[in-house]
C-alpha cells in the first residue's frame, strides 16, 4: 500500500478528520484539556478500527489522560515507510476517548496509535492494530457476524481464558465484522460468581459500573469499558474493521421512545426516564465504538457501508424511531421510521453490489413477547398479508 502526502491529503479533506480537535457528536462541545499527571500516557482499552469505505478507515483508542493521539499508517508491519497521520485531543468530553479517520488504499493496512503528552514528554507506548482496506473486483471476502457480548450474567472470568470466542474467531481472518447490536448489556449487572449445572464456579471479573444497572453517563461508559478488558476482544477488535450497530441492552431490555419504566424492571432504576437513559447511552456507544457518526444519514446508527463491487451493508437502527410496543393491529406501529424506511428502499434500488447485506438488530420472523399483550418484534403470529 503505497501512501503518498497527496493522497493523506485527499483522505483529510474528505474525511475532514486528520488534524481535528476531536470527533465529537453533534451538540457537544470539547472541554478544556485538564492537567496532565507526570510519566507517559498509558493507551488504557486498546485499538479498534471500523466503518472501513473506499480510501479509507476509522481507528479508535483511549488514553489514561488528556493527550493527542496520533497514528502511523503502513502497508507492512514493519511500518517502513510509515505515514504519520495527528489526530484528535483526547479529553475527559469524550471519556479520553477519539478516532481518526486515516487512508487505506488497498490490501492489508496495518497501524499505530500513540497518544502524545500536551506538554511535550515522551508519547504513550504504542499499540498495533490492523484492518482490510475495500477489496477490489474479483477478490473474496470473508465476512463474520454476531452480537450480544457478556449478556446473561456472563461477563470475563479470566481463570477460564475469558472470553476465547473472539480469539476463536480473530483466528478465522475476517475481513469485515457485523457487530449486530447489544454491543454491551447496560441493564444486566454482573454478580461475582454464577454456579454451572455440574457444579463448577463461574467467577466474573466485577467493576463497580457492572454491579448495577447503568444510569448515569459513567455507568454507560462504564460498560464498554468493562468488554475491553478482555485480552481477547482487544485481539479480535485490533485485528479487523468492524461495522457496528446498536439495539436494546446498550439502554435496557425492549426499550422504545418515550417510554417510562415501570413494574419490576422500574424498580432497579432511580430514572425511569428511557429517553434519558437512550441519550446518555447513545453518546458512550458512540466514544466507545470505532463509529463514525458523520456517515450515518442523521448522524446516529443507519448507514450503508460499501465495501468494494461485491459486497454493500445497509446497517439498521431498529430502536430509534419505532413506536410503543403494542398488540401489533397494524394501526400505525412503526419499527423503522417514515425516513429510514423510505432511505433503506432507495438505498437498496440504488446498490450495484453482488451482495446486499442488510443488518437488522431485531429478528424478523421470530416472535419476541414485550410482556402478555405487546410484541417487541416485527413478527406477531398474526396470519395473512
Amino acid at each position: 500500500m503505497a501512501l503518498s502526502r497527496r493522497s493523506l491529503f485527499r483522505t483529510a479533506a474528505a474525511g475532514g478528520l486528520a488534524g481535528a480537535a476531536a470527533l465529537a457528536l453533534p451538540g457537544t462541545a470539547l472541554a478544556a484539556p485538564a492537567l496532565v499527571r507526570s510519566g507517559r500516557p498509558v493507551l488504557t482499552h486498546g485499538v479498534q478500527a471500523g466503518d472501513v469505505r473506499p480510501g479509507s478507515g476509522l481507528v479508535w483508542t483511549r488514553a489514561d489522560r488528556p493527550s493527542r493521539m496520533v497514528v502511523e499508517v503502513a502497508g507492512s508491519p514493519d511500518f517502513r515507510r510509515a505515514l504519520r497521520v495527528p489526530g484528535p485531543v483526547l479529553t475527559p468530553d469524550t471519556d479520553l476517548t477519539g478516532k481518526l479517520r486515516v487512508p487505506a488504499t488497498r490490501g492489508r493496512v496495518h497501524y499505530r496509535v500513540v497518544a502524545e503528552p500536551l506538554d511535550g514528554g515522551p508519547a504513550s507506548a504504542p499499540l498495533t492494530g490492523s484492518f482490510r482496506a475495500v477489496p477490489g473486483r474479483g477478490e473474496p471476502v470473508r465476512v463474520q457476524w454476531s452480537g450480544d457480548v457478556v449478556g446473561q450474567g456472563w461477563g470475563i472470568d479470566r481463570a477460564t481464558g475469558g472470553m476465547r470466542i473472539f480469539s476463536a474467531m480473530a483466528d478465522r481472518d475476517p475481513d469485515l465484522f457485523l457487530h449486530s447490536g447489544d454491543t454491551v448489556y447496560a441493564d444486566g449487572p454482573l454478580t461475582e460468581t454464577v454456579t454451572l449445572p455440574d457444579g463448577r464456579v463461574w467467577r466474573n471479573e466485577m467493576t463497580p459500573e457492572k454491579a448495577k444497572v447503568a444510569e448515569t453517563l459513567a455507568e454507560f461508559r462504564g460498560q464498554f469499558a468493562y468488554n475491553l478488558r478482555d485480552d481477547n476482544l482487544r485481539r479480535f477488535a485490533a485485528s479487523v474493521g468492524q461495522i457496528v450497530q446498536w439495539d436494546d441492552h446498550e439502554v435496557t431490555n425492549n426499550w422504545y421512545p418515550g417510554e417510562i419504566l415501570t413494574g419490576e424492571t422500574g424498580e432497579r432504576y432511580t430514572e425511569k426516564r428511557v429517553d434519558v437513559l437512550a441519550a446518555r447511552g447513545f453518546r458512550a456507544f458512540h466514544e466507545w465504538q470505532p463509529v463514525d457518526p458523520r456517515t450515518a444519514v442523521d448522524g446516529r446508527v443507519y448507514r450503508r457501508v460499501p465495501f468494494g463491487p461485491h459486497v454493500e451493508v445497509f446497517v439498521l437502527d431498529m430502536r430509534t424511531y419505532r413506536s410503543a410496543n403494542s398488540a401489533n393491529t397494524g394501526r400505525g406501529e412503526r419499527i423503522l421510521g417514515e425516513r429510514q424506511a423510505r432511505w433503506l428502499v432507495d438505498a437498496l434500488a440504488s446498490s450495484r453490489a453482488t451482495w446486499k447485506i442488510v443488518a437488522s438488530d431485531m429478528p424478523i420472523g421470530v416472535l419476541v413477547p414485550d410482556g402478555d399483550t405487546a410484541w417487541e418484534a416485527v413478527a406477531n403470529g398474526v396470519p395473512g398479508p
